[in-house]
């Protein structure tokens, strides 16, 4: 269970507070004591987790949430982390696309999955914000990634995540990669609408998901 130990709570709970100093002290205490850097960045995650339910419930703000990202990649850059992860994955295990959908131009969501699929050994290109479904086909095309992320935080990026899943149908791309779409506000049901292959609210789980694709790909 995250956060069964005092350590692992105190780190949940100064990102949850958004305590910057106390994050990277503990974060630091933590990886000199021993624990694995991918394990550390789960708990990260539940802290992130808070602090977007925060923001539904209205007791955080916009500002709070880009605090919270800024937190988190400064985590992803204490030396215990720059050095774990260039050492583990000199090869990487896969090829994902990132990008938030047109008409949206948050991007901490998408940047704390870009962190923890890199972190987890995926080559990562991101497109960045407000992306139309035109440059996703386009990359996908240049890149051949095995993995699409569409990433979106507003409630009508349903309907434009499923517009870029139709384009990779009509340009007879579907079945070359596999689309996992993410945002706070989908659902199981939102997605089998959209046309993904998977969804995740959760960036611990979304990496997961992706990490079960390439394993299946590299078996099959």
């Amino acid at each position: 269970m995250k956060g069964s130990s005092e350590g692992e709570q105190l780190l949940i709970k100064w990102v949850e507070q958004l305590d910057e100093e106390k994050v990277l002290k503990t974060a630091g205490e933590l990886l000199n004591g021993g624990m694995e850097p991918l394990y550390l960045l789960d708990l990260v995650n539940e802290g992130m987790n808070r602090v977007g339910k925060l923001y539904e419930n209205k007791e955080y703000y916009i500002a709070d949430l880009i605090m919270a990202g800024l937190i988190f990649r400064q985590v992803l850059e204490l030396d215990q982390m720059t050095a774990h992860f260039h050492a583990s994955h000199i090869n990487k295990i896969g090829k994902v696309v990132l990008g938030t959908v047109k008409g949206d131009i948050h991007d901490i969501g998408k940047d704390i999955i870009r962190g923890m699929l890199e972190a987890n050994g995926f080559e990562v290109v991101d497109l960045g914000v407000d992306v139309p479904k035109e440059s996703f086909v386009k990359k996908i095309t240049e890149y051949h990634p095995d993995i699409l992320g569409l990433s979106g935080v507003l409630t009508n990026t349903v309907e434009t995540m499923k517009e870029v899943v139709t384009a990779f149908g009509e340009a007879g791309l579907r079945d070359k990669v596999k689309i996992i779409v993410g945002g706070n506000h989908l659902t199981k049901e939102t997605s089998m609408y959209i046309g993904a292959d998977g969804f995740s609210n959760d960036a611990s789980v979304g990496v997961k998901i992706c990490k079960k694709w390439v394993g299946e790909s590299a078996n099959g």
